[in-house]
């Protein structure tokens, strides 16, 4: 599979501050898809009759479908191909239904230059209220392994 890859960031080209962020509406096929693929079947997230007796009141998005906008921030965006998850604090803080629109976003906290680790802060919002937040380290390759 041929990908467009975008600017790649290098170790070397990181500073605290950096961010980058992406927008994903979340559709129904999309809760759907993923619970096939994850084998998460928790009908809060696929069964309207069975939301509606929740908290929730309608089916949710699965916490785990919107924390991998940020992987896909990550993985595409900053610091792009070549970066390795080495950790990851996820806090929910809100729902995220379908036709929700998720802006994912990641900043550089700081950086080991010792093991080429990153700390960033994460965010997920949907109509600029926080649904998810936390933090991940990523191995981030050296300038040389990147090109």
């Amino acid at each position: 599979m041929n990908v467009a890859l975008r600017q790649v960031y290098a170790f070397e080209d990181l500073e605290p501050g950096m961010e980058a962020s992406l927008a994903r509406t979340v559709g129904a096929a999309d809760i759907v898809t993923f619970s096939e693929i994850t084998g998460d079947k928790n009908p809060v997230h696929l069964d309207a009759e069975f939301a509606a007796r929740t908290m929730f009141k309608e089916p949710i998005a699965h916490g785990m479908l919107t924390a991998s906008y940020i992987s896909a921030v990550f993985g595409s965006e900053l610091p792009g191909p070549g970066a390795i998850y080495v950790s990851q604090t996820l806090n929910f803080r809100a729902p995220v239904r379908s036709g929700d629109r998720v802006v994912a976003s990641v900043r550089v906290v700081e950086l080991y230059p010792a093991k080429r680790r990153v700390r960033f802060e994460c965010l997920c919002e949907v109509d600029g209220k926080r649904v998810l937040e936390g933090e991940a380290v990523l191995m981030v390759p050296a300038r040389a392994a990147a090109a």
